[in-house]
């Protein structure tokens, strides 16, 4: 058995690249990432254990929104270090005027689970979250298959 070592990056692909990369670039360095590339098509911010690319779409997709439920990725989650995280987060999402679905709120996935979700300019649904202790990791079951989340609701 291999353990891994975190996720090393993720790279979305947005169809509104100008207004992408100053969110990316106004939030990234807000949450502990920092700027190691910008160019015409291509944005990547590193720190914390991870790293985030944005990338300019096709010519065809430009002006596309995001929608979570096609195949494909649902919402990416980033880990707070503490509830405060999540709220200051929430504040500097207001203050970008950024949509927020929803939050700071508690969430009954798993004891403590606190959350923000929020939304890119092309409707990318991103979450925040801080989960106390080894959260899931901490409990000898597993989460039952009839609590499965309804994610077109939840995070």
């Amino acid at each position: 058995m291999v353990e891994v070592n975190g996720m090393a990056h993720v790279v979305l692909t947005v169809s509104e690249f100008e207004k992408s990369r100053a969110f990316y670039c106004e939030l990234l360095p807000f949450l502990g990432l920092q700027k190691v590339y910008d160019g015409n098509n291509f944005v990547y911010h590193v720190g914390a254990r991870t790293a985030l690319g944005i990338q300019r779409c096709a010519d065809e997709q430009v002006g596309e929104r995001f929608n979570p439920n096609r195949v494909g990725m649902h919402h990416l989650c980033f880990r707070a270090r503490s509830r405060e995280d999540v709220e200051a987060i929430a504040e500097k999402l207001r203050e970008m005027d950024a949509f927020i679905d929803r939050g700071p709120i508690e969430g009954d996935w798993a004891p403590g689970y606190y959350y923000v979700v929020f939304e890119d300019p092309d409707g990318i649904r991103l979450e925040v979250n801080y989960l106390p202790g080894k959260g899931l990791l901490a409990g000898e079951q597993p989460l039952s298959p009839s609590d499965d989340p309804n994610w077109d609701q939840n995070p």
